[in-house]
């Protein structure tokens, strides 16, 4: 599962100085205010593995491509694939479920008020 949407890139467009944090807050799905908090607070801590990590990070991941920056549905969906592929994919089997069922109220609806349609489908089967 290395698609496009689900890797780590650096946000230039979102970051202050190289978009290492903003790109790990688009990553998790974690405000970026909160991600940058963290890595102060380690700095401060003395984690001194944190600063060359960040330059790191920020020379060898990819920059983020255009067509994936803008504030969708689509966005948020990728971010919780990357945080539980498996609840991702329970919810969107729930959706279609519940898709499913109100289909079926609605053609249930229309064959039992319309007596022409209903004796038209038993007379097919």
């Amino acid at each position: 599962m290395n698609s496009l949407r689900t890797r780590f890139y650096r946000d230039k467009q979102n970051g202050k100085i190289m978009g290492v944090c903003a790109g790990i807050a688009d990553y998790t799905g974690v405000d970026v205010l909160w991600v940058r908090l963290g890595a102060i607070a380690l700095v401060l801590m003395g984690a001194g593995i944190v600063i060359p990590a960040y330059f790191i990070a920020g020379f060898f991941a990819n920059k983020k491509p255009a067509h994936l920056y803008g504030d969708s549905g689509e966005q948020k969906f990728w971010q919780r694939v990357r945080q539980s592929p498996g609840r991702t994919a329970r919810e969107v089997r729930a959706s279609f479920r519940d898709i499913d069922r109100r289909l079926a109220e609605v053609e249930s609806f229309y064959v039992t008020s319309n007596p022409r349609l209903s004796a038209e489908i038993e007379r097919l089967r």
